[in-house]
């Protein structure tokens, strides 16, 4: 058997990935067909929505902020869908926080565990019953909360003056524009005309908007701006409507012949503002406390107005034309730079819909999932576990901007971990390790939440070793590694000083108390996890080729682990998702959750311990005899990455295709999980990843075209731009 270690000349690699970056690929032949024209590949598949349905709202954002709407082109019916895919408008700033003169600390909801080593360790864990704990637990838990920054809708009446129900618009007709970011909104009420035309700031946290019709004359038409109050809730829009005497909306009245307003937000700490702007006649007035109205003009049938949310007063607002020029721009550079993969001339059936959840997940991670932080698990859409970021999610949010030659876009998120890592080194010194320890559910601080899953989790942390070799791949530069090294070098101290040494077989253990990726062992119960032992054994080879890349000396300590690492354990030819239960396929209690032992090659490269005879059994006991139903979105591209690793390329079109709930792909392209998760991004991120790997190649892959996609003749694949997977 073939054994490849990691640590490989990178400086090669990034050159051989930039010039695979520049081709065009074509998988039935082989040749170098025409440049690709991105901007048919992309419009074919704009959504084109004719009905109500809660599960495709559609949003317009910039990665820092997205404004989702209804099929009315706006905020108009937030009720309606509350539990579908909800009307957000949320921010990466936009945070709230309940107020407490408890100075409430991870210290006091600590409990103290004992490792198989005798060392005892404290882990911020949940509590039950009453008291501090239970209090500091709930308050540390659910704060900061994510805001949902206001619902701007429309107020569409009918002659009898009533509102008129979502469901008895007319003639329905929305298009989201993918190519300039533009959704235009088209529709009836009792047969008078409505457009809607609605565009994002790209550079601003707003949007602006032009809606025509006849309703305006007639003063049947408004726009309502209503401003809720913070939501503590784990999954939820984000808005709080009961509590209206907690927060503030002060309206800053505009000077005479001044067609813009602005509005101070106050939720206890917490302080936003609301600039709202208008061209046309029309005023703005309040209705009710935290609800105001703009009226249009009854002269006009065209009225257009811009709103910008910020932290400070800086008030300057884009008119339309300015913010339709910004987006028609912007995108179009999104778009014609960076990868493209296109699957036309395909006669495999599932050609089209691959194309069409691709082109979707490259817009929605880029408004969702290209911010100044971590972005959670459903962006910037709706609050999920309180709107807090999950580190171990951000390989699956970010990795693919890489793959897809759109680096920037992930490094915008990475100067999140030296802002944290002074709380990242507290939680080190505080379990006693050395190095910096990784947040898994987190905030814009840094800080730990209590969970009795996430302060056990591991496999979070050697992500950032990850990313800084993906940004070395393609800028293999001094100024690149003076950057990262200090997050490089102290997480590896940490990773060398979490495993424990046995005497007796000489060799490092990732021991309990610990949770896997498969989240369902017990903390206390499981030692050497295969997928995290793998990654260990990645993270820190990395980790020492970053130190001879600067010229400095081999790590000892480093080595030694890297050296004497616990092999994955093997039972009946499988490698086990857990060295302490080997009983993990012949029960069906383990055969669910992710079945991430297949990432250890798939998520992972091929290395010293991984032995793929083994591997392919595993993979081919998963794939048949999984509890798929059980499973999150980022599973299938994981099995298809996998797959196309031990040469099975039709496996990973498979994989990509599982027929089970939580792989669908809503008509607005987000990967839908079930009645309480209803859009997951980690499973966009994990498809664009997949199908870059799939095209692109990995380091050592085969030497032919598109080397995870299937050479039978069905699948013709062209693809410009992309970098290899390492």
């Amino acid at each position: 058997m073939k054994i490849l270690s990691v640590a490989v000349n990178t400086v090669l690699l990034a050159a051989v990935a930039f010039l695979c970056g520049c081709s065009t690929a074509d998988s039935t032949t082989g040749t170098e067909p025409e440049e690709i024209d991105r901007y048919a590949l992309v419009t074919r598949h704009n959504i084109t929505l004719s009905k109500p349905d809660t599960l495709a709202s559609l949003s317009v954002g910039n990665g820092d902020f997205a404004f989702t709407v209804d099929v009315t082109g706006l905020q108009s019916y937030p009720e309606y869908y509350e539990n579908g895919v909800s009307l957000g408008t949320q921010s990466q700033w936009g945070w709230h926080v309940t107020p407490t003169d408890q100075n409430y600390t991870l210290a006091d909801v600590a409990q103290y565990d004992t490792a198989a080593n005798g060392r005892v360790i404290p882990f911020p864990v949940q509590h039950k019953g009453s008291g501090r704990k239970v209090d500091a637990m709930n308050w540390l838990r659910t704060n900061p909360h994510r805001l949902h920054l206001g619902v701007i809708g429309l107020v569409l009446l009918k002659e009898n003056g009533e509102q008129v129900p979502i469901q008895e618009l007319q003639h329905i007709n929305q298009t989201l524009n993918l190519w300039t970011g533009k959704i235009e909104s088209r529709y009836e009420v009792e047969g008078t005309p409505v457009t809607v035309e609605l565009y994002g700031h790209q550079e601003k946290d707003g949007f602006a908007a032009r809606v025509t019709s006849p309703l305006i004359a007639q003063n049947r038409l408004k726009v309502s701006f209503k401003f809720p109050f913070g939501a503590d809730c784990h999954v939820c829009p984000g808005y709080n409507w009961e509590d209206e005497d907690k927060h503030t909306t002060t309206l800053a009245r505009p000077e005479a012949g001044v067609n813009q307003v602005q509005l101070k937000r106050q939720l206890d700490s917490t302080t936003y503002y609301t600039d709202v702007r208008w061209n046309e006649k029309g005023s703005f007035q309040e209705k009710e406390k935290h609800y105001f109205e703009l009226l249009p003009s009854a002269d006009e049938e065209s009225f257009k107005f811009s709103v910008l949310f910020s932290q400070n007063q800086q008030g300057e607002v884009l008119g339309f034309e300015a913010a339709q020029a910004q987006s028609e721009e912007q995108w179009e550079q999104f778009w014609k730079g960076g990868g493209v993969v296109d699957f036309s001339g395909s006669t495999d059936s599932r050609a089209h819909e691959l194309e069409r959840r691709v082109v979707l997940s490259q817009y929605l991670t880029k408004i969702q999932c290209t911010g100044d932080l971590p972005p959670q698990e459903t962006g910037l859409t709706m609050n999920s576990w309180y709107g807090k970021p999950h580190l171990e999610m951000h390989w699956w949010h970010g990795v693919h901007f890489a793959l897809w030659d759109r680096l920037p876009l992930l490094e915008k998120s990475l100067p999140w971990y030296t802002k944290v890592m002074p709380k990242a080194h507290a939680t080190a010194e505080w379990q006693g390790y050395e190095g910096v320890r990784w947040q898994k559910m987190t905030d814009p601080k840094g800080n730990e939440s209590p969970s009795d899953i996430g302060p056990y989790l591991i496999w979070q942390q050697p992500h950032i070793i990850y990313f800084s070799e993906l940004v070395y791949r393609q800028k293999p530069t001094e100024e690149t590694l003076e950057k990262y090294k200090d997050l490089v070098f102290e997480t590896a101290d940490f990773m060398a000083s979490f495993p424990t040494y046995s005497q007796q077989d000489e060799q490092y253990h990732l021991a309990a108390p610990l949770i896997p990726a498969q989240e369902l062992f017990p903390a206390h119960e499981t030692n050497d996890p295969p997928f995290e032992l793998a990654y260990w054994h990645y993270g820190l080879s990395v980790a020492q080729e970053w130190r001879k890349r600067l010229g400095l000396p081999e790590n000892e300590k480093w080595q030694d682990v890297i050296d004497k690492l616990a092999p994955l354990a093997v039972k009946d030819g499988l490698y086990l998702p857990s060295a302490t239960h080997p009983q993990a396929y012949t029960d069906d209690l383990y055969r669910r959750d992710h079945p991430v032992v297949v990432g250890a090659y798939g998520f992972l490269p091929l290395s010293q311990k991984i032995d793929t005879a083994i591997m392919q059994n595993t993979f081919n006991e998963i794939l048949n005899n999984w509890q798929w139903e059980t499973t999150w979105g980022w599973d299938y591209p994981m099995m298809a990455m996998s797959a196309a690793r031990l040469n099975m390329p039709e496996k990973a079109v498979d994989a990509l295709f599982m027929d089970t709930q939580k792989n669908t792909y809503l008509p607005n392209g987000h990967n839908y999980q079930d009645e309480r998760l209803r859009i997951y991004l980690p499973g966009n991120g994990g498809l664009l990843t997949a199908v870059a790997m799939m095209a692109a190649g990995w380091d050592g892959a085969p030497e032919r075209q598109t080397p995870g996609f299937p050479d039978n003749g069905k699948w013709k694949v062209r693809w410009e731009g992309l970098h290899q997977m390492p």
